[in-house]
């Protein structure tokens, strides 16, 4: 990924530096559990965890002769050794091994690190959402289907929502990493030819990790393409968030910004220019993601015991995509954290149909009180048309309308247009959603 929308720390996971130093784990986890049971000697085992190291653009140097990278890691580490005097011990290292018990198992220690940057960035982004929630618990707002005016609702409900996604998404990121969680030392196609299985039990439990119960040459993609899925998802809930306040900034609209700093420029030619560039990037950046998931997909069926077609794919999207998740929530915090809201103009769009958006409640009210319901929908739905299209107060046409007056007092029909009566439980739904209890 490039520099742009890659942060530090997680960059710093999928560096060569941290690949290799990974690799290097594996390899000393391996040679120790075999030196603890014999198979090799336990001084071998001492000198590797000693003096074992490498250098990234040495074995990039010795991949440009040998063509495998595994090889020319394994390669760069013993002429280590042997420059501190301990040649010897290195003719033990990656001893019964094939290459994919160390790349792929070294990738789940990878993956485990990105695991715990994005669950920090989504217990953030949570936590932002719940006090911008509560902070507009009772913010009226007019709710939208299909884009236009339906019934009241409160901005701290819309929060809520994402709140509660946010929450279901921690749950999934933690059930995807837990299935990553496994490492495989059974050989060149599962059989456990050189190795034992309990040996490779202890070697995936020094590094923390569970064993794969059964395994090819790889662990089985499945899991991968069900972590990345996971990663789509979650971007996919942060497009959401952002594809909403996009609406709410447009100029007719103008209900929520996303912050315009001191200083920022929002177009090279119209100096008035606000745009919701952040959140226009975080839902492109989002696709892409997307788009890796089904990269995802495509690598789980390989060829036999295993092919390599999978490899060069992953070198590509587990660092794009754990990489864009991390920026993504973190500009999402940022987002929803400076958002800037305006409950005035809420307001005053909820007021601009003039009653309209009560239609339901008053047609509720009116067979309620005897009305025949069709009878009722005939009458209302007339209304509000007249007011629609000639943008007259409905309000003031319900009151003027002796078949309504019959059935309706004027205090009842007061009632009919009363926000209060339509938001009364949402103080319910946010003892749901916050209730720490239920969360």
């Amino acid at each position: 990924m490039i520099s742009r929308y890659t942060r530090k720390e997680m960059g710093r996971i999928w560096s060569d530096q941290n690949k290799f130093q990974q690799w290097l784990e594996v390899e000393l986890a391996a040679s120790e559990a075999l030196a603890e049971r014999g198979v090799l000697p336990a001084e071998a085992a001492r000198l590797l965890r000693a003096h074992a190291a490498f250098d990234v653009a040495r074995i990039n140097e010795i991949e440009r002769e040998v063509k495998h990278d595994v090889i020319a890691f394994t390669t760069a580490i013993s002429e280590k050794m042997a420059v501190a005097g301990h040649a010897e011990a290195s003719r033990w290292l990656h001893y019964g091994l094939t290459s994919n018990d160390v790349v792929d198992t070294a990738q789940a220690l990878q993956i485990r690190q990105a695991y715990q940057i994005l669950l920090a960035d989504l217990e953030q982004l949570r936590a932002i959402l719940k006090r911008r929630a509560l902070e507009f618990q009772h913010t009226v707002q007019i709710g939208r289907t299909h884009g236009v005016h339906a019934e009241p609702i409160t901005f701290g409900l819309k929060l809520a929502i994402w709140y509660e996604e946010a929450g279901r998404n921690i749950r999934r990121l933690k059930a995807a990493a837990e299935d990553m969680r496994v490492g495989k030392i059974s050989g060149a196609v599962g059989t456990f030819a050189h190795i034992e299985p309990e040996i490779e039990e202890a070697i995936c439990a020094k590094l923390g990790l569970r064993p794969a119960p059964v395994s090819s040459q790889v662990i089985q993609r499945d899991r991968h393409a069900n972590f990345a899925a996971t990663l789509a998802i979650v971007t996919a809930s942060l497009e959401k968030i952002a594809l909403e306040v996009r609406h709410l900034q447009r100029t007719e609209v103008r209900e929520a910004e996303e912050y315009f700093s001191k200083g920022q420029k929002g177009s090279s030619a119209m100096p008035h220019k606000r745009n919701p560039v952040t959140c226009e990037q975080i839902c492109g950046l989002a696709r892409v993601v997307r788009a890796n998931a089904q990269a995802a997909f495509e690598n789980v069926a390989l060829w036999h015991e295993r092919d390599i077609s999978h490899s060069s794919v992953e070198r590509v999207i587990l660092p794009d995509s754990t990489i864009l998740a991390d920026y993504l929530l973190d500009k999402t915090s940022k987002l929803v954290d400076q958002l800037v809201v305006y409950p005035e103009r809420m307001r005053r769009n909820i007021d601009m149909t003039r009653g309209l958006v009560f239609s339901g409640q008053l047609l509720l009210d009116l067979a309620a009180a005897g009305m025949l319901r069709e009878a009722a929908y005939k009458v209302v739905q007339r209304h509000a048309m007249e007011a629609w299209e000639n943008e007259s107060d409905f309000r003031a046409a319900v009151d003027a309308d002796p078949e309504i007056t019959r059935v309706l007092t004027s205090a009842q029909i007061g009632e009919s247009f009363s926000i209060e009566r339509q938001l009364r439980n949402v103080d319910k739904i946010f003892v749901r959603v916050f209730d720490d209890r239920q969360s």
